[in-house]
């Protein structure tokens, strides 16, 4: 599946800002098998006075781009067309839950894609006894880590409700646990804090999910976000799954990857400092178009 993917993000500064340096993880990444990158632009206004593009430890694109003179907006711009392959059916082959410490204590190496790095506490995410409990809540005897993942993501996605005004996006998991509501990047985050609490490696994913209007109603352009979901390792045989617990699916080629981390800190699409007084506001249109 071919697809077009046109991302805009605008500030708004009621007094103009005099200087300001910003990370953005935009850019969608090609990964082996999975999706391909096959070409793509990211473009800033005004323009910078710096611009320099990286790659971070977990392998996403970063543009780092620094502003000193004064203005009043800053516009963020993204093209992209992108390649996703369908995907293959999982085969769970994962061990039982009580056999993943063996089977991680067979892995020995520490890349970027290493389940030890996706285990323990990490800058948004804290393994809390609540949801910990939620988890295990969910687990039968027998069940393999995949099967356990299913559960736990069918659970929240039964039990948590989608409000984008619940919550901000510098909330606690544990408060959106609490409430029950929060928008993808809480389902995410408190399904990552759920799984590790029971040893298991979760990771955060940051990207695009192509949507589709109701039947007989058109397409309204920048009607898309940009989305966020789960990523577990399920033991050596099966590797690194996606879950969707915002939508209970395993990811598929309607899901493209721009970034992953342990927790939305690692991931954030936009992140910066400003020296400015007064306030600010932001607006956000994403299009997905599908070519084929």
């Amino acid at each position: 599946m071919l697809y077009d993917i046109a991302l805009t993000i605008n500030y708004f500064y009621q007094q103009p800002s005099g200087m300001g340096r910003n990370l953005l993880r935009l850019m969608p990444r090609t990964l082996h098998g999975r999706q391909r990158l096959i070409a793509g632009q990211l473009a800033t206004e005004p323009a910078p006075e710096e611009r320099r593009e990286a790659v971070d430890f977990f392998g996403n694109a970063m543009l780092e781009v620094a502003f000193r003179t004064a203005h009043d907006t800053e516009s963020f711009r993204l093209q992209a067309r992108v390649e996703c392959f369908a995907a293959s059916p999982v085969l769970d082959l994962s061990p039982p839950l009580v056999g993943l410490a063996d089977e991680l204590g067979d892995v020995r190496d520490l890349g970027c894609n290493a389940p030890h790095h996706f285990l323990g506490d990490s800058g948004r995410v804290r393994v809390r006894p609540e949801m910990t409990a939620y988890a295990r809540d969910h687990v039968r005897s027998g069940m393999t880590v995949l099967g356990l993942v299913q559960s736990l993501g069918e659970a929240l996605y039964r039990d948590m409700r989608f409000d984008a005004e619940a919550t901000k996006v510098d909330t606690d998991p544990a408060e959106a646990f609490k409430r029950r509501h929060g928008v993808c990047q809480d389902f995410s985050q408190i399904m990552i804090a759920a799984l590790r609490g029971l040893g298991v490696p979760a990771g955060y994913v940051s990207g695009f999910l192509r949507t589709t209007p109701p039947a007989g109603q058109p397409r309204l352009a920048g009607a898309d976000a940009m989305h966020a979901w789960v990523r577990v390792w399920c033991g050596i045989e099966t590797g690194w799954v996606e879950y969707d617990p915002t939508n209970a699916v395993m990811v598929a080629s309607d899901h493209i990857v721009v970034a992953i981390g342990r927790d939305y800190d690692d991931v954030a699409p936009v992140k910066g400092v400003l020296r400015m007084t007064g306030r600010q506001r932001t607006e956000h249109k994403v299009d997905v178009l599908p070519l084929d």
